[in-house]
């Protein structure tokens, strides 16, 4: 039943969960409106000029191996609606202390070949899992549950559910390969130490081995806007500027999914949901910061290995312990002077975004949740050590702290950017154990935000599964 609007579902948030979750429902005949609280839609892909005229930013989300690896996102016809996918040379380098560059390939064997002697243990395990890349995202990429591919699944779990530290000295007998690891690792701003860290750094290398790390022309906004117009065509509406406050503001008597925070649930239905969830909602970990800066360059980075000029994407750390005590410390809410680095230098790859001959370069660092700290010189001497002169070709720059990302989007609390800990109990029972996570003791609300399974990272599976969840349940389409 609904009210007199006609809506049959409602879903707060536009980012990309909840924007697959309103085309989900959509495709199967619900009469759904977005709400957005900010005048632009995208949530984590989204895409300013931060800088200078004429030099386009991401804000949060820049490369996107998840979404051309989603079970869901490739099934839509985005490129009808202006998405196109720029794939870099090599979708990762990697420059070490010793002035070398490993570099993954989209070629198991030419990665193979770039980690010398000590990649074939990864070569062989890489070598499956990028062969059944899309069975390996449909079982990995969802909740806890009986899985299509057990023997797959379990092959990969007992990988993944190590720690980095564990994968990379069983798995790498020599530094470079171990730095290389751990690089990819970080990516779960989890200690090296912590389960399952692992876990993340196979699932980025696999895709970027089967499917690559692109990105979109033009920015990470081409996304949400093609998600937006293909939902538009399925007869969904999105209305920006409007802050959901209540279950009572949204035009529905039928399901709400909410692409929000736990804490931020907990605030906006707090008269609709009992106490013992709440606290659970209130008490959800939150994962480290990141404190990032976009820069506006006269000409691209000058690294001292011309090899990095092949990649989209840069990590920086050049031993395995160095990247080990940047997460550990952060972990430990202390900061680092010489913080692990993510890097992407889109407009090497792609004209339109920056001025003729001029560039842009995009990277963070994690940082204790709430950190206040600057942490611009540090990311930038970490350039500085791996591409001497970097500092002379910058034009301009903008930086965002914690609290400039909570500011930009409520949901990144602290400046969790992430969704919440990829801890080992957060990884399977996010945001509180239930036997489906998606679901509340509510009938109408739904939780699709990167707080549930799979977690961050932009390949709407968070909203599919919660899309889902809602039509288990019974809340009728019109077919």
């Amino acid at each position: 039943m609904s009210k007199s609007s006609g809506y049959d579902a409602a879903v707060v948030g536009s980012g990309p969960n909840g924007l697959c979750a309103a085309v989900f429902l959509a495709q199967r005949g619900y009469r759904v409106i977005v709400y957005e609280a900010a005048d632009i839609i995208g949530g984590g892909a989204r895409t300013l000029p931060l800088t200078l005229p004429g030099f386009r930013h991401e804000v949060c989300s820049a490369i996107h191996p998840m979404a051309v690896g989603s079970p869901f996102l490739p099934s839509l016809p985005l490129e009808q609606y202006g998405l196109h996918w720029i794939h870099p040379n090599v979708p990762l380098a990697h420059p070490m202390g010793s002035g070398r560059t490993v570099l993954l390939h989209r070629s198991v064997a030419e990665t193979v070949d770039s980690l010398g002697p000590g990649g074939e243990a990864y070569g062989r395990l890489m070598t499956r899992l990028a062969a059944r890349w899309w069975e390996l995202s449909s079982d990995a990429m969802g909740p806890l549950g009986v899985p299509a591919n057990p023997l797959l699944l379990s092959s990969f779990g007992l990988r993944g559910l190590q720690s980095a530290t564990q994968f990379a000295h069983r798995y790498f007998p020599d530094e470079e390969g171990r730095a290389f690891f751990a690089g990819l690792a970080a990516h779960s701003l989890l200690p090296m130490e912590s389960r399952p860290s692992a876990a993340i750094g196979l699932m980025l290398a696999a895709a970027g081995h089967r499917v690559g790390w692109p990105f979109p022309k033009g920015g990470a906004q081409a996304i949400s806007d093609a998600l937006a117009a293909h939902f538009r065509s399925l007869g969904g509406v999105i209305q920006t500027g409007k802050e959901v406050q209540s279950l009572g503001d949204v035009e529905t008597d039928g399901p709400v999914l909410f692409e929000v925070a736990p804490a931020n649930l907990a605030r906006i239905c707090k008269d609709a949901l009992p106490e013992r969830y709440l606290r659970k909602l209130r008490g959800y970990q939150q994962s480290p910061g990141v404190f990032k800066v976009d820069w506006a360059l006269d000409a691209p980075i000058p690294w001292r290995d011309p090899e990095c000029l092949r990649a989209g994407t840069i990590h920086l750390g050049s031993t395995f312990d160095e990247i080990a005590r940047s997460e550990r410390a952060v972990n430990q809410g202390e900061r680092v002077d010489r913080p692990y680095v993510l890097l992407a230098q889109h407009s090497l790859f792609d004209d339109t975004r920056a001025p003729k001959e001029k560039h842009t370069a995009w990277a963070y660092c994690h940082v204790p949740n709430g950190d206040s700290t600057d942490m611009s010189e540090e990311i930038e001497n970490q350039i500085e050590r791996f591409a001497p002169g970097f500092r002379d070709r910058i034009l301009g720059k903008n930086l965002m702290n914690c609290a400039a990302f909570e500011s930009y989007n409520a949901n990144y609390i602290g400046g969790d950017t992430v969704g919440g800990a990829n801890t080992l109990q957060q990884t399977f029972f996010r945001p509180a154990p239930r036997l489906n996570p998606y679901t509340t003791p509510n009938d109408r609300v739904f939780l699709c935000s990167a707080s549930t399974p799979p977690g961050g990272g932009v390949h709407g599976m968070c909203g599919v599964h919660a899309a889902r969840a809602v039509i288990r349940r019974g809340s009728p389409g019109r077919d």
